[in-house]
């Protein structure tokens, strides 16, 4: 799904309107009507409501929500914000329609005025700002927001919470109204992905509001999100008549003493997600550990205590390196040299990152479209910290481009960044997934996928939605607290299965 800026929505809006041959209004009736029909459906039946409704069109389409939901029987009042800017003519037709359904369903709210002692079974519906604000709430609107946030009651934002704006992440102590649900029009909005404002979102419900599909195909952006239409798409069934070795051989390069669990945890996933064959390359202090617990897979060591060497690298299709490996001088050497002797797709991660970091003349000599894959702190130590997430995603972007490799950076919503300079946000996935190893699970995911042959963008945006949806399944079972990072890697079988035709 591309992700639109609040500008190419609000013209994806107007061209469907000349398209179509319907007004404003029509299209705001129709989106006022999904979201009353998702409220009935999920709402309770005897629920109560009050609507909180801005002066612009986001508070038409709550003015709108209101009058559908009493005409079906619901108690709700919509309560009307005097912002002191004007009201929009969509705004003022839905206000007038909805007192002539009786005058007792509004009331306005004149500046400085808060509706007190609101019952908590109540449910509020926010829609006082949309993605048309351009700044920051302020003065009386801000401390409305803020009163609103204290009460209890469960919230419902239409179209995007007030207060948030659609494609920046606001300043350190703005005001946003945080809601349970919020019902999106259409699209998703880029800062429901970033930590900093999606934590103000709930659950987010994209609504189909028949927006021009013509305008949709035909318009560029460099935003999408990862869903499974798009790793259907990457995805390559097993044909018959094959062999282990038409499924290519993965190489794993990690592990040091008292971090073998991670090499271990790599070399599962990359065997789980497909790879013919699995190899390790360990300390000899993890050589027991591997065969013991990969039986499938085939280990040599480099070293007593950690590598010392990276040979023997001839026969993988594809290399993941640097899970639990370490930064020891020795190693950062071997690392080195196999950096300068590299021909194969290969996956970088963690201490190989953080080797990279300390050598950071190695990122010339990477080879194209290789993928690296940070959390946010090898990421600083590599690049340099920013002021917020979605700054750091646009650096992560600009050295994509910069060193023409794919950057997977890993978040709540982990984004793969190209070479192109396109960010894929990733759906799938759960605060279960913060858990010791489940990076490591990721990275021989990639790996296996790269040794079956899939690109280097195929590989990543499979890979991250795959560790995602697994990830999806392993709470399910386990619940995000007990999951552990084993945990995903036993319900890939049922992640491809979603994808099987």
């Amino acid at each position: 799904m591309k992700i639109f800026s609040a500008e190419q929505i609000k013209a994806c809006d107007a061209y469907t309107i000349s398209e179509a041959g319907i007004s404003s209004l029509d299209l705001m009736e129709r989106a006022a009507g999904k979201c009353a029909e998702w409220i009935m459906m999920h709402m309770p039946k005897d629920a109560v409501f009050i609507v909180l409704c801005g002066t612009g069109n986001n508070g038409g389409d709550g003015l709108a929500i209101t009058r559908m939901l009493h005409a079906q029987g619901y108690a709700v009042k919509a309560f009307l914000l005097q912002l002191g800017n004007g009201m929009s003519l969509d705004c003022k037709f839905n206000l007038q329609r909805l007192q002539k359904a009786g005058e007792d369903l509004v009331e306005t709210l004149q500046p400085e005025a808060l509706i007190t002692d609101i019952p908590e079974n109540i449910i509020i519906i926010d829609a006082i700002l949309g993605t048309g604000a351009n700044r920051e709430a302020e003065g009386w609107l801000a401390r409305f927001i803020r009163y609103i946030n204290q009460t209890p009651n469960k919230k419902i934002a239409i179209d995007i919470p007030s207060g948030m704006p659609a494609d920046t992440v606001p300043r350190a102590g703005a005001e946003l109204l945080r809601a349970d649900h919020t019902l999106s029009f259409q699209f998703c909005k880029q800062t429901f992905l970033h930590p900093e404002t999606g934590a103000y979102t709930g659950q987010v419900e994209i609504l189909d509001i028949g927006l021009s599909t013509t305008y949709v195909e035909a318009t560029s952006t460099h935003l999408y999100t990862i869903d499974e239409k798009l790793a259907r798409k990457h995805y390559l069934p097993r044909m018959p008549f094959t062999h282990k070795g038409t499924f290519g051989t993965a190489l794993i390069v990690g592990g040091s003493y008292g971090m073998i669990g991670a090499a271990v945890l790599a070399v599962k996933a990359a065997a789980r997600a497909g790879a013919g064959k699995v190899r390790a390359i360990v300390p000899e202090v993890g050589y027991h550990i591997m065969q013991i617990s990969v039986p499938e897979a085939m280990c040599i060591t480099s070293g007593e205590r950690f590598i010392t060497d990276i040979a023997g690298c001839g026969e993988a299709n594809a290399i993941g390196i640097g899970p639990g490996m370490g930064t020891n001088d020795k190693t950062a050497k071997a690392f080195a040299t196999f950096i300068e002797a590299l021909k194969q797709p290969v996956l970088l991660d963690a201490d190989a990152l953080n080797l990279l970091a300390k050598q950071p003349d190695l990122l010339h000599k990477l080879p194209p479209h290789c993928i690296l894959t940070p959390h946010p702190k090898e990421f600083e130590r590599m690049f340099g910290k920013t002021a917020n997430t979605q700054r750091r995603l646009e650096l992560a972007r600009s050295q994509a481009m910069r060193y023409n490799f794919y950057i997977v950076l890993k978040d709540r919503h982990t984004a793969v960044l190209t070479p192109e300079g396109d960010c894929y946000y990733n759906l799938t996935g759960n605060a279960g997934l913060a858990t010791g190893g489940s990076g490591d699970v990721l990275a021989g995911i990639i790996t296996g996928l790269l040794a079956q042959g899939y690109t280097s963008f195929a590989a990543s945006i499979l890979g991250v939605y795959l560790h995602g949806l697994a990830g999806d399944f392993a709470s399910f079972e386990h619940s995000k607290e007990a999951m552990l990072a084993g945990d995903i890697t036993i319900q890939l079988g049922k992640a491809f299965k979603t994808l099987e035709i």
